[in-house]
């Protein structure tokens, strides 16, 4: 698989990861069995990069990656994981260095490692990005050891734009998909001026990229695309990428009638994520299969440019107005 640098942390990583969040909580039950199945066969496909969090599963994700990793032994994995969201209440206040240290001595357990390749900041409240002390605080953290880098997750292109503009910051995780386009107005060249990675999550709009839902698609109660579909939970961009459900359907429908002959339209939205030039995507996935199709997906040819401004005609017809001014 091709590999690009992973921003400012110096690594090289495959430019299609793997996202973690499934194998820990909130997408239906998926057994240990299968998760350590998931993260073996994208590790034999050639994927290098595995982002989890420490409330994924209360830490059952990270716990998996450490097992797998720990049985792997391979040197060139790659795991970011992130902190933040286990403060209740989720306020600008928890963001102090003592919980910092606490945050990761746990990630460390849970992931069996001393120093944490990238860590990352959970989606913060805004104020946090504009605080100085929070960045020195994370330089602590690498002094100390217990990472070796660190980013940012956003939920929006000005909490993006702001990370960016500190020194310390490695990455910058964010939505973007062919339903999330905004990014790629300001933050991808802002990042690549400041020679930070891009990580691009939810790359398949909560499996709307797949084309395989349809106006009567349900999901398990305990799965996010049921309990959080208009933002009960948390952020709603990051069920359906914000896209209302059955305008997401339509559009993938669109997107599908695209898809060249010998592709899945998952993979075909993978590869469009790979053509703008992001460090890593890190798409999902419940089952070993899905894993390896996911991978393949570095291996497609470059979508033209007359497919992609069909592909910007159905964001602006279906789906610009319901996102693009949000996040």
């Amino acid at each position: 698989m091709e590999t690009r640098e992973l921003g400012r942390t110096g690594r090289q990583v495959g430019v299609v990861g793997l996202g973690c969040w499934q194998i820990g909580a909130d997408w239906g039950d998926v057994s240990q069995e299968h998760a350590l199945g998931v993260l073996s066969a994208a590790a034999d496909a050639g994927v290098t990069f595995f982002d989890t969090a420490d409330v994924y599963g209360d830490g059952r994700s990270e716990r998996l990656i450490g097992r797998f990793r720990a049985e792997r032994t391979a040197p060139n994995i790659t795991v970011a994981t992130k902190m933040g969201r286990r403060s209740d209440p989720h306020v600008p206040a928890a963001y102090t260095l003592d919980t910092f240290r606490a945050w990761t001595d746990r990630s460390r357990t849970n992931l069996g490692v001393d120093t944490l390749d990238l860590l990352q900041l959970h989606c913060p409240p805004p104020p946090v990005l504009e605080r100085q002390g929070v960045y020195d605080d994370l330089d602590t953290l690498v002094q100390e050891g217990r990472t070796a880098a660190y980013g940012v997750s956003v939920e929006t292109v000005d909490e993006a734009l702001t990370a960016i503009a500190r020194p310390g910051v490695a990455t910058i995780q964010i939505v973007l998909n062919i339903f999330r386009r905004k990014p790629l107005e300001q933050v991808l060249p802002a990042a690549a001026e400041a020679g930070v990675g891009i990580i691009a999550r939810v790359p398949l709009a909560s499996g709307l990229l797949t084309g395989t839902y349809d106006e009567t698609t349900t999901f398990a109660p305990n799965d996010h695309r049921t309990f959080n579909r208009h933002g009960e939970s948390f952020d709603v961009g990051e069920t359906f990428s914000g896209v209302p459900f059955e305008v997401g359907v339509e559009a993938a429908r669109r997107v599908a009638a695209l898809t060249p002959g010998g592709a899945t339209t998952a993979q075909y939205a993978l590869r469009w994520l790979v053509d703008q030039g992001v460090s890593t995507v890190i798409p999902g996935a419940r089952s070993a299969e899905q894993a390896r199709a996911n991978a393949a997906a570095a291996d497609l040819a470059p979508i033209t440019a007359e497919d992609d401004a069909r592909l910007v005609a159905i964001y602006d017809e279906l789906i610009r107005a319901h996102v693009h001014g949000r996040w």
